[in-house]
């Protein structure tokens, strides 16, 4: 059982880029998250015909791995640190 809190709907998290303009992307929690691992889809936010940038997986003790091309390993590191640390203000 995973002891961290995720993400569990959508958000739009801000990606700092090295190389380029900054960036919001969109998460999307995956639709096969009931075993064990927990998998997240990653679109450009604001386009009309989003960019599909990978997605990212967690297991259950909490390695994450990224399944894509788009994004570095710094802007990989921090969708999953907005992931494993986002918390939804009321």
């Amino acid at each position: 059982m995973m002891n961290n809190t995720y993400l569990i709907r959508e958000a739009k998290a801000w990606i700092k880029r090295k190389q380029g303009p900054d960036e919001i992307i969109r998460i999307v929690p995956g639709t096969d998250n009931g075993g064990a691992v927990l998998s997240y889809e990653l679109f450009t936010a604001f386009d009309e015909v989003p960019d599909y940038l990978g997605r990212i997986l967690f297991d259950t003790k909490g390695y994450w791995i990224y399944d894509g091309e788009t994004l570095s390993v710094a802007e990989q590191e921090q969708v999953a640190k907005f992931i494993i640390n986002y918390t939804e203000t009321l």
